[in-house]
């Protein structure tokens, strides 16, 4: 009996002493998409005053792959202990609905570190629509065939569009989808009139007026377009699709660690030359705790199954 206790003492003993020392080597953050895709443009903002923090080299390593679910079961299926973590974005709750098999589940294979940052998206046309603001746009939908790019077949731009026009205004617009960097170029070229993507990579052609912005999807106005309503604003109250990257770890990591984590890139967030890096790339720091970040991923996962359910989006 005693040298149960014993045994027992040691390994409570052992898994104490690896938590209060944490970290003691290298950290590496997998991000699920390719280097410069907005989520590694996050990755990359925290790892640097991250690995100051905590006083250990942090590493990125970049697993593009099935709209990041290659990078998603690499951490998923790591040891659980803090030194290997996930940065991803609103495509972690929308594949498992989005794909036949995903390989994980929300809330279940991972869980919330942090969030990290969260963009808008943004509808606009090329400038020859006659459409001024979004009540003439749907109604021109309606007496005109249009079609509208995205960044991609399943994403929110695609999705929140397909939600938008067909489920509540009830008008058929075509979806055209693109790879991230092409879809706002194809409405400048007049490929598509009309684009729905994130924000980003419209701000710079909205004000050479090569677009004309319409609406953005985010709950309120975005200080890089501060003259842009939101959807909400024009008569759909309370609809949101907004691209946001948050930091995970696989289930199991200890809370201690977790917390110690959120706390950090928490610090992190508030400083202002990263709100001003984040703020050039249209992006907004957003704080959470871990039960916040674990809540709201989970609300989002529902949120996109209802919209994959409605359009019968799917990608394989």
């Amino acid at each position: 009996m005693k040298r149960l206790f014993r045994l027992i003492l040691a390994i409570s003993c052992a898994g104490w002493i690896s938590v209060h020392a944490y970290p003691d080597r290298p950290i590496k953050i997998v991000v699920a998409f390719p280097p410069g895709s907005s989520t590694d443009i996050v990755a990359r903002a925290l790892s640097q005053p991250l690995s100051e923090s905590l006083g250990q080299p942090v590493v990125i390593e970049n697993k593009p792959g099935a709209g990041g679910n290659i990078g998603t079961m690499t951490v998923a299926r790591s040891t659980a202990d803090g030194y290997t973590l996930l940065m991803h974005s609103v495509a972690y709750a929308v594949n498992p609905s989005l794909y036949s098999n995903a390989g994980y589940q929300v809330a279940r294979e991972l869980v919330g570190v942090a969030m990290g940052a969260v963009s808008p998206n943004i509808l606009y046309v090329h400038p020859s629509v006659k459409a001024k603001d979004l009540p003439e746009l749907l109604a021109l939908a309606k007496t005109a065939k249009l079609s509208y790019a995205s960044s991609g077949n399943g994403t929110t731009t695609h999705l929140g569009a397909e939600l938008l026009f067909r489920n509540l205004a009830k008008v058929d617009i075509q979806h055209v989808p693109f790879s991230p960097a092409a879809a706002a170029n194809a409405v400048v070229a007049g490929q598509v009139p009309l684009g729905s993507t994130s924000i980003p990579p419209v701000v710079q052609l909205a004000k050479a007026a090569k677009v004309r912005p319409i609406a953005v999807t985010s709950s309120k106005r975005s200080s890089a377009l501060p003259d842009v309503p939101t959807v909400a604003e024009l008569g759909y109250p309370g609809f949101e699709a907004n691209t946001w990257f948050a930091m995970m770890a696989p289930a199991g990591t200890p809370a201690a660690i977790l917390d110690r984590l959120n706390a950090e890139v928490n610090k992190i967030l508030q400083n202002r030359a990263i709100n001003e890096g984040f703020a050039a790339q249209s992006l907004e720091a957003i704080r959470m705790n871990r039960s916040e970040l674990d809540a709201y991923m989970l609300a989002e996962s529902r949120k996109w199954a209802a919209v994959v359910q409605q359009t019968g989006a799917k990608v394989d």
